[in-house]
């Protein structure tokens, strides 16, 4: 699947109802947004001046948001190629007065003309989106081609492939069914994640893509059936 593609997914429509779906469809969104900034903040001083790559920042901005509460002097440059949803980050941290200290940018992280390196970045709820291996490595090389040598990452997605999980599965169904889902649409839902996605096999997997782009050190620090997320620190002299 090309890069546009996977933005493609994410139309008005899709934007429209992201805030609640990914709330139900990742359990533990918010939880593993606090986790992130919490890790974020003692990794790099919460009273530090940082720079924070936000990576897949459309719909909730989320990761802003949470580090944010901890950190009052950080900024972050959020990336999306997803108009509909970079204009509810917008609106979020708008809302919040969080706008004077985001710069948004409508594109990939390759198209950032800056030559500022960053101190950390996030990539939450994309890498699954991404088809094939070389996707997902190449969005990783791109992160860290903009970071600092010890800066932390957190990465955030599905890992497993869904049918070889029956169990989580049906538990993912499940949830959906509790938030007041009808089995037909569960059904629908189902049927699009497991042609929609392209998760990684295992989190051996995830440690060694992300150890293929330079990443080391990788710690997982939330889990929740299919959705997982890790802490990692680019070190230039590992990359391949």
């Amino acid at each position: 699947m090309k890069a546009v593609d996977s933005a493609s997914k994410f139309d008005q429509d899709r934007a429209g109802e992201y805030a609640q779906q990914s709330r139900i469809g990742l359990a533990g969104y918010d939880a593993c947004h606090d986790l992130a900034a919490c890790l974020l903040s003692v990794t790099l001083d919460s009273e530090s001046e940082a720079q924070i790559l936000v990576v897949g920042a459309g719909g909730t901005a989320q990761e802003i948001v949470a580090a944010s509460k901890l950190a009052p002097n950080w900024k972050f440059t959020a990336v999306d190629p997803s108009e509909p949803m970079l204009q509810l980050s917008r609106e979020s941290l708008a809302s919040k007065g969080l706008e004077a200290r985001t710069e948004l940018h409508l594109g990939y992280v390759r198209d950032l003309r800056t030559e500022k390196k960053f101190d950390a970045a996030t990539l939450i709820g994309v890498i699954h989106h991404l088809q094939g291996e070389d996707k997902k490595k190449e969005i990783l090389d791109e992160i860290a081609s903009k970071l600092k040598p010890g800066a932390p990452i957190i990465l955030a997605g599905n890992r497993f492939d869904y049918a070889s999980k029956p169990l989580f599965l049906s538990a993912w169904g499940e949830l959906w069914r509790m938030n007041g889902v009808s089995k037909e649409e569960v059904e629908s839902k189902r049927a699009k994640i497991l042609h929609g996605a392209d998760p990684l096999a295992s989190n051996e997997a995830v440690i060694d893509l992300l150890g293929s782009a330079g990443f080391i050190e990788a710690e997982q620090f939330f889990s929740s059936l299919f959705w997982s997320a890790w802490i990692a620190k680019y070190n230039p002299n590992q990359s391949q």
